[in-house]
């Protein structure tokens, strides 16, 4: 498989000289889903805001503000609280604009009705629920179909039924492209991630795969983060 990032020595922090992330290495590979775990406070999320160009004190890596790899990606993140005035619909439309795509109606139409979002696509963003608002990034994301798709503790805030259509959704990236997803919740781990990454000590610290993939194993490797 072909590498779709490659990140080298990458140095994170919000105060100089205390990096959260420091001498980091990271591949992602072309289709394929991507686990990121850590205990609180690992920065996975300040990892994510980095490669989403949101987070800006960093040092090595890529320059992850280039044009080129921002039309390459989309972020939904664990709060976000723009686009506030914005409607779904109007929100779509600007995204799609934003990355010069077309948006494909059928597409959309399919992702909305299985996240059972259909009565709020007029809604403010602003007066939805916390569900419903990442209901409305998620939709975006996956219907932008993009080579690289990064979801921060994404089943936050969904129902059941939600919950287990991303899941599908996320199985079926692969066709499309690369999903890397940070998530607390087991489940979402082992139900669609090929790799596992293990933050620790702003380092991966280890990784499993496939096989290796198993909620008993996880679950004992953040014991011994802990430890």
């Amino acid at each position: 498989m072909d590498n779709l990032l490659t990140i080298s020595n990458l140095k994170i922090w919000y105060h100089k000289g205390s990096p959260v992330i420091r001498d980091l290495n990271l591949t992602l590979l072309k289709n394929e889903v991507v686990g990121l775990i850590g205990l609180n406070g690992a920065g996975k999320t300040t990892l994510i805001n980095t490669l989403s160009g949101i987070h800006k004190d960093y040092s090595g890596g890529m320059n992850f503000a280039d044009r080129t790899f921002k039309a390459r990606r989309y972020t939904v993140f664990s709060e976000d609280s723009s686009f506030q005035y914005y409607t779904f619909n109007e929100y779509l439309s600007h995204v799609f604009t934003a990355y010069q795509k077309t948006s494909d109606q059928a597409r959309v139409d399919e992702l909305v009705n299985g996240f059972g979002f259909g009565d709020y696509r007029r809604v403010l963003i602003r007066d939805l629920s916390t569900g419903n608002k990442r209901k409305v990034f998620l939709i975006t994301g996956f219907a932008l179909r993009l080579p690289l798709l990064m979801l921060d503790e994404p089943v936050n805030g969904l129902d059941f039924q939600s919950t287990e259509y991303l899941y599908s959704l996320i199985n079926g990236y692969r066709q499309f492209g690369t999903v890397m997803f940070s998530s607390h919740v087991l489940e979402s781990i082992c139900l669609t991630a090929d790799r596992v990454l293990v933050l620790e000590n702003g380092q991966i610290s280890r990784e499993f795969t496939h096989g290796q993939i198993d909620a008993g194993q996880i679950r004992g490797a953040l014991n011994d983060t802990d430890s």
